[in-house]
């Protein structure tokens, strides 16, 4: 949610600050604004509403803003309307905040995450003087680090530390002030950021793409922590104001990677990359020469485990409920899968040889951070499946397994998703093996299955035609229902969500064995249903599910192995997936619902990338 980028050097800041802010257009956002300080000159704000290039327009790239030191900032509305007046940057000031030009004030600063205590705080500073001219949880922070700049005449440092121990919630914070020219002060809580330095120059940013085309070298600020920018250097303290050492960390990706190639869109570009992201997490985790599996943690607590704890939001949940059905029926463990936002609110019991497995794509997800913390607050041992490295949730957990899906662009995920499939179909053979439910040769025929799979999801990829032409018959649908039975419910859970996100079609996904039980009354004629079937123990249930629906108007698509060609006698039209072991159907068959998403929302003419009111990492609740 929101980007954040910050520059100071030699160049010129504005364009380097637009450009950073295009590459974060995919997190989610519906105004934009950047500050930038020419010198000891004040800092000239611009903001704007809606889409970025708006903002590019009125400052004519960037080239009418003149100064080497800016931050800037995209805005998706939580608190106040989504307007120029509550527009990032703020200023401690008492302006209006809504035009544009230099301002008059101490601190200068955009934020991401959630103030909670705002009200509380603006009630305070209006006793001492301040006006508020917006409605955001963001102004209030700023001139609470400026009273306390002010009124204690403290520098930018102690300041800021005054100010993260009164603020409530999470944030991740960039702040300009008046007197330090040239120099950009950071904190964070719970909220993504990280810093770059390069040939003389230093980056801020939410997230790694902001910055990659300038360096791969990059430092994670940690929680609670806060950092001075510089052209070409940056200084880190802690809560007490004590400088602390850090070490960069080498970004592997390439900046061409997060860019869409040729493809139409970023979401059909990762799509079509699942085949080459699946096999770098399988060959990152499989010794190509012993076979052995290295998903995290050490084979003296798989083996100890008496059960597991999934916990994820999202699309990431959907990947556990898959796991969770792979791992009782290859490694006889009870496995509990929880919605992450539902969990920290919860007084579950745990007891027993819990191993939580904390599943999220940016590593930064808010509900999961804290289903972390709650998790560790009581002694069970965390295993974080995660795409970023050096992310909240990975730095956290007692271990780590990253998936290798390289940078995600698109807000609706498809290939980090199919990667965290992998894991669990990963976690699932090494606790079976450790545990001695599976032999040697029971393993080896799985991970050749697993080997397969890239190749599989390509071939899938060469018959995209066809679900194209289907996905016209999709563009006015008002809604439509996903049934499948055991494992091929998850995949039609993700399918579901697959589709209602980015062509805003109101989709259901049933467990087919609950038609009866109130979800039929909802079927007419003319109702698309999509059913995946591609379990043979649950097949002919599944047909005669197919004819229920049938039997009452419903327009039928099946997804479903090569082999099961009844199927054509109640579909009409089916997908057919190459055959796997049933345990890893799910990546075969989510591929085709996820083109089939993708296509009817381009018919439908929706922004495929970035759908309205969503962001691709929800840093707040």
């Amino acid at each position: 949610m929101c980007g954040i980028v910050g520059f100071t050097g030699r160049r010129q800041a504005a364009a380097v600050l637009l450009e950073g802010l295009k590459k974060l257009e995919y997190r989610g956002y519906d105004s934009a604004g950047i500050a930038v300080r020419n010198g000891s000159e004040l800092a000239e704000v611009v903001k704007a509403t809606g889409k970025l290039k708006n903002l590019c327009e009125k400052t004519d790239n960037g080239n009418a803003l003149k100064g080497t030191c800016g931050i800037g900032h995209t805005r998706w509305a939580t608190h106040g309307e989504p307007t120029k007046k509550n527009a990032h940057p703020h200023v401690s000031g008492n302006c209006v905040g809504s035009g544009s030009g230099p301002v008059e004030s101490n601190v200068v600063g955009v934020h991401n995450g959630i103030n909670e205590n705002y009200q509380e705080l603006k009630d305070k500073l209006t006793r001492h003087g301040y006006v508020f001219y917006s409605g955001t949880d963001t102004e209030a922070a700023i001139k609470l680090i400026d009273y306390y700049y002010r009124k204690y005449q403290l520098g930018p440092v102690d300041a800021l530390t005054r100010s993260m121990v009164r603020i409530r919630g999470s944030y991740a914070l960039e702040v300009m002030f008046k007197d330090y020219p040239g120099e950009i002060y950071v904190m964070r809580k719970d909220s993504p950021m990280i810093i770059g330095v390069a040939d003389g120059e230093t980056y801020v940013a939410s997230d790694v793409p902001a910055i990659l085309e300038h360096t791969r070298s990059v430092y994670y600020i940690d929680n609670m922590e806060l950092a001075r920018l510089l052209p070409g250097e940056v200084h880190f303290f802690d809560l007490n104001g004590d400088e602390v050492k850090k070490d960069p960390v080498e970004i592997t990706f390439s900046a061409e990677s997060a860019e869409k190639g040729g493809y139409e869109h970023f979401m059909l570009k990762e799509i079509h990359e699942q085949p080459r992201v699946l096999a770098d997490t399988l060959h990152s985790a499989v010794d190509p020469d012993t076979c052995r599996i290295d998903i995290g943690p050490d084979d003296g607590t798989l083996r100890n485990t008496e059960q597991l704890l999934i916990v994820a939001c999202g699309s990431a949940y959907h990947a556990g409920v898959a796991g969770q059905y792979v791992i009782e029926k290859l490694a006889g463990v009870p496995v509990r899968v929880e919605l992450a936002s539902e969990f920290r609110y919860r007084t579950v019991p745990v007891t027993g040889n819990i191993l939580a497995v904390v599943i999220s794509q940016s590593g930064e997800t808010a509900d999961s951070l804290a289903a972390l913390r709650k998790l560790k607050k009581n002694n069970i041992r965390t295993l974080a499946v995660v795409n970023v490295v050096g992310s909240s949730i990975a730095r956290e957990a007692d271990c780590v397994f990253y998936t290798k899906a390289g940078p995600e662009i698109a807000v609706a995920t498809t290939k980090a998703y199919s990667t965290q499939l992998l894991s669990m179909y990963l976690l699932a053979i090494r606790l079976a093996e450790v545990r001695g439910i599976i032999d040697g040769a029971r393993k080896a025929e799985l991970i050749a299955e697993l080997e397969a799979l890239p190749e599989k999801v390509a071939r899938l990829l060469e018959e995209k035609e066809r679900l194209q032409w289907f996905s016209t018959k999709l563009v006015s649908a008002l809604s439509i229902f996903y049934m499948g039975r055991g494992i091929d419910y998850a995949a039609c859970l993700e399918g579901s969500l697959k589709m209602k996100e980015i062509s805003y079609i109101h989709s259901e996904a049933y467990a087919a064995g609950e038609l009866k039980h109130g979800t039929i009354s909802l079927i007419e004629d003319g109702r698309l249903v999509i059913g995946v079937l591609t379990q043979p123990d649950l097949y002919e249930k599944m047909i005669s599910n197919l004819v229920e629906v049938k039997s009452r108007g419903a327009f039928l698509m099946a997804v479903t192995n090569y082999g099961n060609y009844s199927v054509e006698d109640n579909a009409d039209f089916v997908v057919y997936v190459p055959k796997t072991d049933p345990l890893f159907y799910p990546s075969l068959s989510i591929v085709p619902l996820q083109l089939l998403a993708y296509y009817t929302a381009v018919n439908r003419g929706e922004d495929v990338d970035k759908p309205r009111n969503l962001a691709k990492s929800v840093t707040v609740e």
